[in-house]
């Protein structure tokens, strides 16, 4: 099944080691700006909208 992974800003380089470790260097995930979690529902909402495009790209296989 096609996933992709999303990780807030500060997880960037931790995301990024993680993926040259396990022998993906060029591993494509989406990135979003931090903190979620004291978010509330409309603006999580807006940040899904925002991001949704650059799923689709890492799904269509683009970078």
């Amino acid at each position: 099944m096609p996933a992709v992974s999303i990780c807030t800003e500060p997880f960037v380089p931790a995301a990024q080691a993680m993926a040259r470790v396990y022998g993906f260097p060029a591993y494509q995930f989406a990135t979003m700006p931090h903190p979620l979690a004291s978010l509330d529902e409309a603006q999580i909402q807006a940040r899904a909208h925002d991001l949704m495009p650059r799923v689709l790209r890492i799904l269509g296989g683009e970078s």
